[in-house]
């Protein structure tokens, strides 16, 4: 037993040090199992209250959100990664801002190229340990990469592994690290070592909560898509509403003010892989670049970014909803708590 300890102690040793050098900030593992009953309830009563808004994807594939198990069959083990995103540069404050995760080139295809890579050194690993007469039954090593698109639920898991605690705004919270990372998973059919869970350090701070221009944050940990300006500016295709216009300020795409109100992103590590540091061409868009916008110069802008998702139309309708704001820097909330 103590021999099988200290093997899966050094794989999963020797797997978090892959994952550091292939620029990933924290990796923990966390036992491959059913989602606990306390989670499975608030996604069922989010779902319920219909607070994921347009995002109808969310409601899909319940089963498999609920146990990864299913999602890749004899998966033991979740390998849960974050990568750093803060951009170490700003875009000019007196022109229009952009949530600082799209800053850079689309996470989706970083993050799956590396935690590919990561899955790679963690099947020739383990395929070493089995040796070269695996016991009787054993089947070959298999990994599966997870990037926000799979049915996962990535902070749960993340939290899980003992990365963070999922903090009131919703985001995974990295102690002296803050929440501004990229989450992804590398499920294996092997057992590893499992990190422990961090317990919740928010302690009575409503920074995020009270910092929501919108309203869409609650007490009790529960995030309404409805009222969030990155849901309304994003995955909506609708009008922004009125309200919500006032609300965004000079920001055209997504929102990061929970974020920046939280006390521990005051340590938030800048970006160090190279794909997800600002676009140059952004920092230098002006108002009036940004108003002028045609199809083919946003489809240049915009090559392998994240921002696509809004397409076209619905960043222009943003820009649109922005322009009246006086200054185009202050964020109105009108909502009461």
């Amino acid at each position: 037993m103590n021999s099988r300890l200290s093997i899966e102690r050094k794989l999963s040793d020797a797997i978090k040090a892959e994952a550091a050098s292939l620029g990933f900030y924290r990796c923990g593992i966390a036992e491959a199992a059913p989602v606990d009953g306390a989670a499975a309830a608030r996604l069922a009563s989010w779902l319920r209250s219909g607070l994921n808004a347009g995002m109808d994807y969310m409601a899909r594939h319940t089963d498999l959100r609920l146990d990864p198990r299913l999602l890749m069959p004899g998966a033991r083990s979740i390998v849960c990664v974050a990568m750093a995103y803060a951009p170490a540069v700003a875009l000019p404050k007196d022109g229009y801002a952009i949530a600082a995760y799209a800053m850079g080139r689309d996470y989706h295809d970083v993050m799956k190229a590396r935690l590919r890579q990561l899955a790679a050194a963690m099947e020739r690993l383990l395929t070493e340990s089995d040796g070269p007469q695996p016991p009787d039954g054993q089947p070959p090593v298999e990994t599966r990469v997870c990037c926000d698109t799979a049915p996962v639920l990535e902070r749960y898991w993340a939290a899980r592994a003992g990365l963070g605690w999922t903090g009131r705004n919703t985001q995974l919270v990295i102690p002296g690290a803050g929440s501004m990372f990229f989450l992804g998973e590398v499920l294996v059919n092997r057992t590893l070592l499992s990190d422990s869970p961090l317990p919740p350090r928010c302690g009575t701070c409503r920074a995020c909560i009270d910092a929501c221009p919108t309203c869409a944050l609650s007490a009790d940990g529960a995030l309404d898509a409805r009222r969030c300006l990155s849901y309304l500016t994003i995955e909506n295709r609708g009008e922004i509403p009125p309200q919500a216009a006032r609300a965004m300020g000079n920001t055209i795409y997504g929102c990061d003010r929970c974020q920046a109100a939280c006390p521990w992103n005051r340590f938030a590590p800048a970006a160090t892989v190279p794909e997800l540091r600002p676009n140059p061409e952004l920092l230098r868009m002006s108002r009036a670049d940004w108003s002028a916008l045609t199809v083919d110069g946003y489809r240049r802008l915009f090559k392998g970014s994240a921002v696509k998702r809004a397409k076209y139309d619905g960043l222009m309708r943003n820009i649109k909803a922005v322009e009246g704001n006086a200054g185009g820097t202050e964020n109105t909330a009108t909502g009461k708590r």
